[in-house]
């Protein structure tokens, strides 16, 4: 098939295990795909050039930076951008293929619902697809924030379409992980909330992980996974508590010099 004029960017580290999914997902329908790497010490760098893609070596400086830096070695003016745990589903596929087919579309970004999937589940319900980011869209109406933490595309001009066809994400590899990664991303949400003199309350301490519960399991509807549910959401609960408790840890430790 005819390669669209998009070009997809992956940041990654260390994702040998994952990678491939993600690259062999668009590498037949798109004009190229391009990864950052930012110090890999596994096969992610060999593995993605044997697939296709140019690597690019960029030392981390946070989220945000990392994917203005990969949006500036795209040669087109459509970008996808895929974290490299992330893949397209062949529905979501044939659908980006079907807004191409007259030309270029007329918007200027799509969102993309971003279909959660862990290690202890065989399949997604799409009803849990909560998150709708921009992730297609024209550089030259579109483009990442440099914030280190806060990775998302703002739209300058132009019209916001939504897709149905679903991002697959595989976010981790195990519920070991999955903790490993909320204290790394707790810590860096906990810092630049005390740098805007966030302090959390009592209150909100007690609060904030009950809700989140209740958001994650009822509104984010992960009760049509049962079990994995329950847990999934314990999971999300948690994540939300720990960057509180680090942010008060931040503030205490700041008041006393320490």
């Amino acid at each position: 098939m005819p390669a669209l004029p998009i070009s997809v960017f992956i940041i990654a580290r260390n994702e040998a295990d994952r990678i491939a999914l993600t690259i062999d997902s668009v590498k037949d329908w798109v004009d190229e795909v391009i990864v950052v790497d930012s110090g890999s010490d596994d096969d992610t760098v060999a593995l993605s050039e044997s697939l296709g893609a140019r690597t690019v070596f960029n030392e981390w400086r946070g989220y945000g930076p990392q994917k203005v830096f990969a949006e500036g070695l795209c040669r087109n003016d459509w970008l996808l951008n895929l974290d490299a745990d992330e893949e397209v589903s062949a529905e979501l596929g044939a659908e980006i293929r079907m807004r191409f087919a007259a030309g270029e579309p007329v918007a200027s970004a799509f969102t993309l619902p971003i279909l959660p999937l862990y290690p202890f589940q065989t399949t997604g319900h799409r009803w849990t697809a909560f998150h709708h980011p921009v992730r297609l869209y024209r550089r030259s109406a579109a483009g990442f924030k440099d914030s280190p933490v806060h990775d998302s595309v703002v739209v300058r001009e132009g019209a916001i379409e939504p897709l149905r066809g679903m991002v697959i994400h595989r976010s981790f590899r195990s519920l070991t992980h999955h903790v490993d990664k909320a204290n790394e991303v707790s810590s860096l949400r906990a810092q630049d909330l005390a740098d805007k003199g966030r302090d959390p309350s009592a209150f909100s301490l007690l609060l904030v992980p009950l809700f989140a519960f209740f958001k994650s399991f009822i509104l984010r509807r992960e009760f049509v996974n049962g079990v994995d549910g329950i847990v999934v959401s314990h999971m999300y609960a948690f994540q939300r508590f720990i960057r509180l408790a680090k942010t008060r840890e931040r503030n205490r430790l700041a008041k006393r010099g320490g």
